[in-house]
Parts: structure tokens; sequence; C-alpha cells
């Protein structure tokens, strides 16, 4: 199944789109001849972005706010445009035990990596399936495949965005929408450094190869969604990686990754 036809009345929504993936997922989709809404909480940076594109359009908007998420899709409509993709990209991270977190950070992280996922999907999906065309990206992580102490929201949050897609393509089937899950290991973006890592930590806790650039991310992830695949995982090391964390029983894993992980150190 291939991505919607680009149209003058249609277009692709990025969440996220501010920096890092999202911004490089909005460049590929243009450079395929997609109109863009970019949407992020920085207008500023959205603006830069769309001058860059020439075919973009800014929506600012807070995905941690219900109402903000409430009235996207209306104010996406308003401007003339039909969301036939949907980039499910926004997301953040906490960082450090559970025990010691602050809960405002934590449900603000859960209210842009899950919730925000399941309502947009609510919200935009109706109209896919009624047109007969459309296509949903799901950004989860190598983080869906495991537990992750340290970073315990986060991963959990993944595991549920994977689980969610896997479940969304069954429902799909049919209806001319497809959906699907991208599960990037570390990428070069300014991620980690938001959410609390050093420049260091980040360098000496995973090693070099699994690390892919944002822009050959961006590439599979449109590639993968233009091919109908119902997950795609930049990188080879990481698929093998991901397996690997798969079939390792929890209670042997789980101790490695907490000793390991700097945000419990």
């Amino acid at each position: 199944m291939s991505l919607p036809t680009p149209g003058p009345d249609r277009t692709a929504v990025v969440t996220g789109a501010s920096s890092g993936i999202g911004t490089e997922i909005a460049r590929e989709l243009s450079r395929r001849g997609h109109q863009v809404v970019l949407v992020a909480r920085r207008a500023g940076k959205l603006e830069q972005l769309a001058k860059e594109l020439g075919n973009a359009h800014v929506v600012a908007a807070d995905l941690a706010d219900g109402a903000a998420r409430a009235g996207l899709l209306d104010r996406i409509t308003a401007l003339g445009l039909t969301p036939d993709i949907l980039i499910n990209n926004a997301g953040l991270s906490t960082l450090g035990p559970v025990a010691k977190s602050d809960p405002a950070a934590e449900v603000n992280m859960l209210e842009v990596d899950v919730v925000a996922v399941a309502d947009l999907c609510s919200r935009f999906l109706p109209g896919m399936v009624e047109r007969g065309r459309g296509a949903v990206l799901n950004v989860a992580s190598t983080a869906a495949f495991q537990p992750l102490p340290g970073q315990a929201g986060y991963a959990a949050g993944k595991a549920f965005v994977l689980s969610y897609t896997q479940s969304l393509a069954g429902e799909l089937r049919g209806t001319g929408v497809s959906v699907t899950a991208l599960c990037p290991g570390p990428v070069a973006t300014a991620f980690g450094e938001t959410a609390g890592f050093t420049k260091e930590q980040e360098t000496t806790a995973l090693p070099k190869f699994l690390w892919e650039s944002a822009a050959d991310v961006a590439k599979v992830a449109i590639n993968g969604l233009d091919k109908g695949r119902l997950v795609a995982i930049p990188g080879a090391a990481n698929r093998v990686g991901t397996v690997v964390a798969h079939l390792t029983p929890r209670k042997l894993l789980v101790p490695v990754l907490a000793k390991g992980h700097p945000g419990l150190k």
C-alpha cells in the first residue's frame, strides 16, 4: 500500500515538527510533493521550517493539552486542507527512578507520548476511513520491546504505542488506510539532552553502531509507511537488538539494564 497521492487540498500532519525526527520527516514528505502541516509548541521554529519547505503550514499547539488536541483537526480543515497523512511524532522522556520523579512531569510525558497518539488517531482516522485513503505513522522506539529502568514511563508509553499501532493495523485492513509504527534506536537529536542526559552519558551508555541520524530515520519512516510496513526499525543493529531484547527473559534482562542506565547512577 502506497502513500496517498499529494494534492492541492491534501496534507500530511506532522507533530513534534520543530526539531529532530519530526523536522526531517516533514522535509522528506515535502520532497515527495506533499503539503505538510507543522505542529509543535514552538511556533518560531515551525515558521523557519515552513519558510524553508515552501509547501507548509504552521499550527502551533501543545499536545499535552486536551483542548488543543481536540481543536487541531478543525484548525487544519479551516485552512482548506484534508489530512490524508498523520505523523504522531511528538514525544519526550523523563529520566531517573520513579521514586524520585516529579508527578507533574510524568503525567505530562504520558499525555504527549501516549494520550495524544490515541486522541489524534481517534479524531483523524474516521475521515480517512470514510474517504478510503490515508496513512498514519506512530513513532514508538526500540524501548517498546523491553522495560527500561531509569526511563520506566517512557518505555511503557512506547510499548503502548507499538501495541496500539499493531491493533489499528488489524482494524484498518481493507479500508485503504495503513498504519506503521516507527521504532528508532538512539538518534542524534536534542531528545536526550531535553530528557536530562549529558552528552557524555549518551555516548557512553550506548555503542556508536546503534546510532542513526534523524535524516536516515525519516527516510526509513516514510519508506516504511509508503510500503505499508507494520513496523519500521532503522538500522540493522537496532533490528537485531530488538529481537534479542524481546526474547531475553526479563529476570535476566532487567538487572542488566538497571545497572547500565545513567539515570540510575
